[in-house]
Formats: structure tokens, C-alpha cells, sequence
């Protein structure tokens, strides 16, 4: 029997202490434990250190300021055959990494999985916003800019091979780069995103509690798009994965016999 890949789970996180020890908890609990959990420390001055003993996780120290640069650190230290990622305030249910497991271990290995957040705290209007902006302003919007499912950075996960193949290409050097934005942009044409509306961890609501909070992820936002577009026009991309899409789809008999499937159907 086939051994199951080993899971690692990635959190960047930066003087949030209190929601990372909530965060721990409930992977502690998981149907499936995590293999290897890495806490990515960017500069923390609060308990960040000690909660980490506590639970007996790994934590890495990140100098160079940013999520982008922490999250990538983080997956580049992981061991696992499958690379989860949460952020601190993460509330990820019991079956999270079971229902990961099951999904990846029938998909290809140049594919990532994501679902969405059920945003808890702050204000009524506070949640109402984030449900809109990530449903329909993420997943849709910007979905349709890339050509497929971009992935959520508070809930996502990936083979290896997916990191190892955009690795050396991901911004790790602007702080206000969305990093979960970024790696959707850096995914290849042979590359896929699988969204699954049903595997959903809780979010904190905090980004849309306050003006200047969300005015910072409106900046990112925009940042973001900036260097993006910067580096590859959108529609350039797009058409760049449509063509590799219908050569897939006409790509003949192999030699095994078998129709040679290409990634599609989920982004």
C-alpha cells in the first residue's frame, strides 16, 4: 500500500500571537495531522516564540519585511509532498487536511486547491464586505483576468511540484505585493487551481473593520496589479493558456492508449 504524502502547513504571521495560538489549536485537533507545521516569524516582538514552543511547532525567522517574503520562505523550507497554508487568524475546521489529502491525492501533480473564508469578528458590514469582495471581486474578477481560479492565501494548498516550478519566480522583495495574488499570477499554463466552494476555514474580518485597513488592501491591491501586469500583460497570459488548452484538448491517442487529459474543468 502506497504510503500518504506528508503534509506540511505554512503560517506567516507577524506580532499575532493570540489568534496564532487559536490557529494551532485547531490543527492540533485535525482528522489528519499535519505532518510538519512551519510558523514563519516576520520580526515579531510579541509572544509569537513562545506560542510556537508551546505547541511544538517549527518556527522560522523571517527579517526582510512582508508577507511575500514570509510565505515564500515558509514553502521553501517545507518538507512535505503537499504545502498547506493558513494565515494566523485561520480558523481551519477538523476534516481541513483529510479533505485536502483526498482532493490533491486524485489530481495532477501541477495542481493547487482552494476554497473560501467564512469571515468571523468585527461588524455585520465588516463580514458582508469581505463575503462580496472575496466571492465575487476574487474568485470571479480576478479569476477572469488570470483564466483560471486564483488561489486564497488564507486557505490553499499545493503540491510541491507547483512551488518548485514558480519558486524562483514569486516577488519576494515588495511588501506590498499580495503574496497569495502573486503565486495565482506565477502558475504556468500546464498548471491548474482546483476550487472547492465546500472547503472553507474561517477568516477573521479585521482587513474590512476599519478605513485604513482596508485602504491598505486596496493599495496592495493595486501594487500588486501593477507589478503583475508589469511582468506579463494579462490577456497576453490568457491567450497564452487558451492555446495550451486547445493543443491539449486535440493532442492524439498516447502510446499507452489512454487520451492524453490536460488540466482544465476546475480554474
Amino acid at each position: 500500500m502506497e504510503a500518504a504524502p506528508a503534509i506540511s502547513v505554512v503560517i506567516p504571521t507577524r506580532n499575532d500571537a493570540s489568534q496564532l495560538k487559536a490557529c494551532l489549536a485547531l490543527l492540533s485537533v485535525q482528522t489528519r495531522p499535519a505532518d510538519e507545521i512551519i510558523v514563519v516569524d516576520n520580526s515579531s516582538s510579541d509572544d509569537t516564540a513562545a506560542v510556537c514552543a508551546a505547541a511544538g511547532v517549527k518556527r522560522v525567522q523571517v527579517d526582510l519585511p512582508g508577507i511575500p517574503a514570509t510565505a515564500a520562505a515558509g514553502f521553501d523550507a517545507a518538507a512535505g509532498a503537499i504545502i498547506a497554508r493558513l494565515d494566523a487568524d485561520s480558523r481551519p475546521p477538523r476534516e481541513w487536511l483529510e479533505r485536502i489529502e483526498k482532493i490533491l491525492a486524485v489530481s495532477g501533480p501541477l495542481t493547487a486547491l482552494t476554497g473560501p473564508g467564512d469571515f468571523h469578528g468585527g461588524n455585520f458590514l465588516g463580514r458582508l464586505a469581505g463575503r462580496c469582495l472575496l466571492r465575487g471581486g476574487y474568485f470571479k474578477v480576478v479569476g477572469f483576468l488570470l483564466g483560471h481560479t486564483p488561489v486564497y492565501g488564507s486557505n490553499f494548498a499545493l503540491h510541491r511540484e507547483v512551488w518548485t516550478g514558480i519558486r524562483d519566480a514569486v516577488v519576494r522583495d515588495n511588501a506590498l505585493v499580495h503574496d497569495d495574488l502573486d503565486i495565482s499570477y506565477r502558475l504556468r499554463p500546464d498548471m491548474d487551481v482546483i476550487y472547492d466552494h465546500t472547503l472553507t476555514v474561517g477568516v477573521s474580518a479585521r482587513p474590512f473593520s476599519s478605513w485604513p485597513a482596508f485602504r491598505r488592501r486596496l493599495v496592495m491591491s493595486l501594487e500588486t496589479f501593477r507589478v503583475e501586469f508589469r511582468s506579463e500583460p494579462p490577456l497576453r497570459r490568457r491567450r497564452e493558456r487558451s492555446r495550451r488548452r486547445r493543443r491539449q484538448r486535440s493532442t492524439p491517442v498516447t502510446a499507452s492508449g489512454l487520451w492524453h487529459k490536460g488540466p482544465g474543468g476546475h480554474g
